[in-house]
């Protein structure tokens, strides 16, 4: 594997300066091609990913396509203004000069794709790649090998493999790859794995992009409308069964809608998932676990939770043959517990009540920088008091999920959730470096060159102090 691993490598870095040179239309087209191959192939694609973990395909669509396809439609409609070159300001004390920009590609990328969202959080920043003009290798999950030999296909089928090339395998042949040296790393997954990443980028000095998590917080204050913050928040949840690097992971909620809170939150979950009567396991629209080690994490979570005093005050119900979590409500949970350590990843959701928002920002501000912060109020002081006092990669007001589809928004993280940003032109600068350029039009600056006489010196005096 190693040796198929280099030989692509060196293959793709030898065709990266060709690569560099294609125009805007070059690159559109190969663009193009994946577009038109998601677009003949949505069936497939909704059936690998039931295989993988029981995905509903509704939110195959909802959660890896309709986010993909804007991702291309984007690119492909901005990308001649993209690689144009940026006219940038000139100082006085630079005149007879002028300066432009340019983004040109950082050359051997390597994009290591997480197993939650296999399809788009492999494909979206290879839609980027291309953009900037990259050669690149894609490292799928072989947690859903489903879909992963299906992205192979897709591959395989669209590019040849000095432009693009899909290895799939384990760990060994994430490791295996991070020790090449690679001019980029596009990184989505955990924080631990994450700097694992950063540690082998730093041995090329690589430059790196980390889509990462945490435990992201939703605050619902005392002015928020409860049905409809309960009814974003199960939604932001569950959908894909908890597995959601942006899913609200705990909610905060104001003591004096609690009660109102939690029962709107229990009557939303039942009319999501089991609203004619049968439980939830049967419902064709909830996920499952991907494998029986996410599952018994999560188990162990809800167990150490009960353990220590939390209450589960709604669902609860377990199958281990299926990797299957009724969408589950924590009550009474404290700092102790792990399931408030650790980001839970699965279908389970702290609900603490706060008396004062400042309690609610010390509980948020005492953890990692969160990869995003849900805000549900109709008081825009309060808003601007949790933005002004907080710190996220994102955040959303009044409802949930929506930054991932917004192409116009940078997304990602900030320290412990993550480095650099994606989405529209910010993942195209991802993928570039910024090249500044400089030319002298006429005019020199001779006339500070040495020998330093009296007269050069008040010159240069002249210069630093007026100009």
């Amino acid at each position: 594997m190693h040796d198929a691993l280099q030989s692509t490598f060196d293959t793709q870095r030898q065709y990266a300066r060709q690569m560099a040179l294609t125009t805007a239309g070059q690159r559109i087209e190969r663009i193009r091609r994946i577009q038109t191959w998601v677009n003949a192939h949505q069936t497939d694609i909704q059936q690998v990913m039931y295989a993988d973990f029981r995905k509903p395909s509704a939110e195959v669509v909802l959660g890896e396509l309709m986010a993909l396809h804007a991702e291309i439609k984007h690119t492909i409609r901005h990308l001649n203004g993209w690689m144009k070159p940026q006219r940038l300001p000139t100082p006085l004390t630079l005149i007879g000069t002028k300066s432009h920009l340019l983004h040109e590609p950082k050359g051997n990328v390597l994009i290591i794709a997480p197993w939650n969202y296999p399809f788009v959080l492999s494909i979206r920043p290879l839609v980027s790649a291309i953009a900037a003009g990259n050669v690149a290798i894609l490292k799928p999950s072989e947690l859903t090998p489903h879909t992963a030999g299906l992205i192979r296909k897709m591959i395989t089928e669209l590019f040849p493999v000095q432009e693009v090339a899909v290895f799939e395998g384990d760990a060994n042949v994430a490791k295996a790859l991070l020790e090449l040296p690679f001019n980029h790393i596009f990184f989505t997954g955990s924080p631990a794995v994450g700097r694992v990443v950063m540690t082998a980028a730093a041995k090329h000095l690589a430059s790196v992009t980390l889509e990462l998590g945490g435990k992201s917080p939703a605050i619902v204050d005392e002015s928020a409308d409860v049905n409809q913050a309960a009814g974003q928040i199960a939604w932001g949840k569950f959908l894909n069964n908890g597995q959601t690097c942006i899913a609200p992971d705990y909610v905060l909620v104001h003591q004096s809608i609690w009660q109102p809170f939690i029962q709107a939150l229990r009557t939303t979950l039942t009319g999501m998932y089991s609203s004619d009567g049968k439980p939830v396991e049967a419902s064709d629209s909830y996920a499952r676990i991907v494998n029986n080690r996410h599952f018994e994490r999560i188990r162990e979570l809800i167990n150490d939770a009960v353990r220590k005093g939390a209450t589960i005050t709604h669902g609860g119900q377990m199958n281990a043959d299926e990797n299957f979590i009724e969408p589950t409500i924590l009550e009474q949970v404290t700092d102790e517990m792990q399931v408030m350590q650790d980001e839970i990843f699965g279908p389970v959701l702290p609900v603490l009540a706060y008396a004062n928002l400042d309690d609610a920002l010390r509980i948020v501000n005492q953890r990692e920088k969160p990869l995003a912060l849900y805000i549900h109020s109709k008081n825009r002081k309060t808003v601007q008091y949790i933005l002004d006092r907080s710190s996220a990669g994102d955040t959303v007001v009044n409802d949930t999920l929506l930054q991932f589809g917004n192409v116009e928004l940078p997304f990602g993280g900030v320290n412990n959730s993550g480095l650099g940003k994606s989405n529209g032109f910010f993942s195209f600068q991802e993928f570039s470096n910024q090249r500044g350029v400089m030319q002298r039009e006429f005019g020199t600056m001779k006339f500070i060159y040495p020998p330093y006489t009296d007269k050069v010196k008040k010159l240069i005096h002249f210069v630093v102090k007026y100009l």
